[in-house]
């Protein structure tokens, strides 16, 4: 895939750099390990799912890139509280199809009961970059905990690590 973007700079390179650092933190702390671990038990029981087995940003990133694993995973989710399930498109060809299951995956988080401020933009996952892959690994961590508090098993183990910024 080729960069045909514009290089950032300025303020949005700093931006980018402090994202890209705040995901090496959680990376770290081991936060996408436990939401790759989590992902995959929630989804061992689907025979037609492949499980994740990426351990780098970049991998797990195109593992959920188009929308569909993350869809099925929260239909799991709403299904276990009696939610309706979000629809989705199986066979992303295009990046219309993939736009649109990240945006029906954010709008079933906020039906399962994950504040909106927790959602990612579409492109935050679709653009394979590191910075703004920490938006989703955000979400899905915090979607690990809202699964938590209404006894969802199996059960996200991932750890509330505050942190306090230097800058």
């Amino acid at each position: 895939m080729s960069n045909t973007r514009a290089q950032k700079s300025g303020a949005a390179w700093g931006i980018e750099k402090k994202m890209e650092e705040n995901y090496d933190r959680e990376e770290a702390q081991g936060t996408p390990k436990h939401i790759r671990e989590w992902i995959n038990s929630v989804m061992a029981n689907d025979p037609n799912y492949t499980k994740c087995g990426d351990t780098d940003w970049k991998g797990f990133c195109t593992f959920l890139r188009d929308g569909v694993v993350l869809c099925k995973f929260l239909n799991v989710l709403l299904a276990s509280d009696d939610k309706p399930k979000v629809s989705f498109t199986k066979k992303v060809a295009n990046s219309f199809a993939a736009m649109t299951n990240i945006e029906n995956f954010n709008k079933g988080c906020e039906t399962y009961g994950l504040a909106r401020e927790f959602s990612f933009q579409s492109g935050d996952l679709w653009e394979l970059r590191k910075g703004p892959f920490y938006n989703v690994i955000n979400c899905l961590h915090s979607l690990g905990f809202t699964a938590n508090s209404k006894s969802f098993c199996p059960a996200y183990s991932g750890e509330v690590t505050k942190y306090m910024d230097r800058d």
